[in-house]
């Protein structure tokens, strides 16, 4: 049975999964509203990346000492305040900002609602939680970001930033009932919550998720587009094409988990990091294919998000004692390689290519957190080698 009290914290991976992805499978109809080129409206992606990126360490790092139900019921008010904002922004250049400015509190939430989930959890079964936690991102790319989509084109765009603010003010409702006070640390030390910064393998995550999983949102971010004027999907199946993506992230998510412990993180990281690289290739050439580019659809999805588990892994590995500040900057490198995906993506559609060359940008970004993920493994292995020629 589902512990309730780890709930409020699902709901609000919802919302945040929710105004995260759905933003691209709409940028058409709101660079056509907002009277502006794709890649411009790409940018709003990147704004809100950012936001995610000054955000996570900077809240989570004021934040240590107070109560965590009083912290994320703080980041929840200032999410939802500010995605009922971008449905009223009059113009591009007012939902720049405030794009920005919702995606403050998205990294801080996830890193104080890991802690909170593994005190709830209990010994044992701290990652059962956590993973619930996350569950609410998983299910915005299965069911809520498809119908987001639909509604967003079918009416207008704006509704999908009104239907995340009623789920904001859902998440505060059972955050409010449902989640339990906790205590803060009553002493807090940043300059040891940070010591993690200084291993080198922390720096080979963070780069391998900034730039890695960057090749996930070159091709994401402009899907839309890449399957109406390319694969010839009509605009109005669009809500069953980031279904299918979302099923394929929602699967990926636990194949990569499984694979972590079966094989370890490293080694699944790499793997999935090498089929990522070959199939956004396959979407390059192929794309005019319809069958196979929906097929292509699925696998890149699930593909994304098999990377997840086994990096989160590779990270907590590298910071043991600080993991509230560790999962913050994994939400910040997350989202650099959203902003970064959206940015270098969108260039080729600005020098007048066409929709295919986000998924080559995809491709690069994805080889070369390959290449940083093998010499993350060799470094792993020749400190595990000399760990045990110490012990021995």
């Amino acid at each position: 049975m589902i512990d309730k009290r780890v709930m409020p914290l699902a709901i609000g991976g919802l919302a945040i999964g929710t105004t995260e992805f759905a933003i691209m499978g709409l940028l058409p109809d709101m660079a056509e509203t907002l009277h502006i080129s794709i890649s411009q409206a790409g940018l709003l992606i990147s704004a809100y990346a950012l936001g995610v990126v000054v955000g996570a360490p900077i809240l989570i790092a004021s934040s240590l000492k107070y109560p965590p139900k009083k912290v994320v019921f703080f980041l929840m008010i200032l999410f939802t305040i500010f995605n009922g904002l971008s449905a009223i922004a009059p113009n591009y250049a007012t939902m720049i900002p405030v794009r920005f400015l919702s995606g403050l509190p998205h990294g801080a939430f996830f890193g104080v609602g890991t802690v909170i989930a593994a005190r709830l959890a209990g010994k044992g079964r701290e990652a059962r939680y956590i993973a619930l936690m996350f569950a609410g991102l998983t299910f915005a790319n299965l069911a809520m970001v498809p119908f987001v989509t639909y509604i967003g084109h079918t009416y207008h765009w704006r509704w999908y930033f009104a239907i995340v603010t009623l789920i904001g003010l859902l998440t505060l409702l059972f955050i409010y009932l449902w989640l339990p006070a906790m205590e803060g640390k009553s002493s807090i030390d940043l300059k040891t919550e940070m010591q993690f910064l200084r291993r080198k393998e922390t720096w080979y995550v963070l780069l391998i998720t900034a730039i890695g999983f960057g090749g996930l949102f070159a091709w994401f971010s402009y899907i839309t587009p890449l399957m109406t004027s390319v694969s010839g999907i009509a605009p109005d199946n669009m809500a069953y094409i980031m279904m299918l993506a979302g099923l394929g992230m929602f699967l990926g998510n636990f194949l990569g988990g499984i694979l972590t412990d079966k094989i370890g993180a490293p080694r699944t990281a790499s793997t999935m990091l090498f089929l990522m690289t070959l199939a956004l290739l396959i979407v390059f050439f192929f794309s005019e294919i319809t069958p196979l580019s929906i097929v292509m659809v699925f696998l890149c999805g699930g593909l994304s998000m098999s990377v997840s588990s086994p990096l989160n892994m590779m990270i907590m590995k590298a910071a043991p004692g600080s993991e509230m500040m560790a999962a913050a900057f994994m939400q910040a490198a997350f989202n650099v390689a959203n902003s970064a995906g959206a940015f270098f993506g969108g260039i080729p559609l600005d020098m007048g290519m066409d929709y295919t060359y986000p998924s080559f940008v995809g491709m690069v970004m994805a080889f070369i957190g390959l290449v940083l993920c093998i010499g993350y493994r060799t470094r792993y292995k020749t400190s595990k080698q000399s760990s045990m020629q110490i012990a021995d």
